[in-house]
């Protein structure tokens, strides 16, 4: 089966979804996660979601 539909709901965000990630400052990345930081929401990476949630614990 084909897969034509993967990735569709990025495709009509801004640049494809991608950015600078307000956390590791990395540039070019996919920052499609959002999370509360500092009281504000912002998207994030999906390496810094992974590091802030192996932190809450």
């Amino acid at each position: 089966m084909s897969k034509a539909h993967r990735g569709k709901g990025i495709r009509g965000t801004p640049n494809r979804g991608r950015g600078v990630c307000p956390v590791c400052k990395k540039d070019n990345v996919k920052v499609l996660y959002e999370q509360e930081i500092d009281g504000a929401k912002a998207k994030i990476c999906k390496v810094c979601k992974a590091t802030l949630k192996n932190k809450k614990t």
